[in-house]
């Protein structure tokens, strides 16, 4: 089985889920609460206050990090980090795609950091990779050991399949076979990695 490696990034910038200390570099911290729903929580067609809320954040020193917990914490309503809900639904729609490998280096490091579905699945990989148990990867995402052991399930089909094609590859090429140049042809999946390639020669 080939490694799988989260490669070796910098962890700074990434806040813990529980970590709001940002908050209080924000500009709109100590606005009266009224205040601050009327300007961040404005009615659809409030252009006003969707101007002054924009302008306010225009300048803020942890707009990003703003956006990045609206993200992280699926929350659509609202505006945040300058943005409004219709504004960011796209990126509420990509981010559980984000593969951020400073994220995932992060979590096998300790860190409480919110992670993206794809993000999850790439830990619960690597997890299995290691031979790790549920209980382990449970302790490690902070989820359930049920939970943990469906990741770990689908984590370990995902390394059997990528396995088996580079298995396959590489017999096909020791054997001078090339694979783009064979009719799809249906074989059993119990058939060993040789007796595949033998059955695509045939097919040939």
């Amino acid at each position: 089985m080939r490694n799988l490696s989260p490669g070796d990034h910098p962890l700074s910038g990434l806040r813990g889920i529980a970590d709001h200390s940002w908050h209080r570099r924000g500009r709109c911290h100590g606005l009266a609460p009224a205040t601050a729903d009327h300007l961040f929580f404005p009615r659809p067609r409030d252009r006003a206050a969707i101007a002054r809320a924009k302008a306010l954040c225009g300048a803020c020193p942890v707009r990003q990090l703003c956006l990045t917990t609206a993200l992280d914490t699926n929350t659509k309503e609202g505006i945040w980090g300058g943005l409004t809900e219709t504004e960011r639904r796209p990126f509420h729609e990509k981010v559980e795609h984000r593969l951020d490998y400073a994220r995932i280096h992060a979590v096998f490091n300790g860190r409480d950091i919110r992670l993206s579905t794809a993000e999850r699945a790439t830990v619960a990989r690597h997890a299995a990779g290691r031979g790790w148990g549920a209980e382990r990867l449970a302790r490690l995402l902070r989820v359930d050991v049920e939970w943990a052991r469906d990741l770990l399930r689908d984590a370990r089909k995902d390394i059997t399949d990528r396995d088996l094609y580079w298995a396959v590859h590489q017999q096909a090429e020791e054997d001078g076979v090339d694979l783009m140049d064979l009719p799809d042809v249906e074989v059993p999946p119990q058939r060993h990695t040789h007796e595949l390639v033998e059955s695509l020669r045939e097919a040939a």
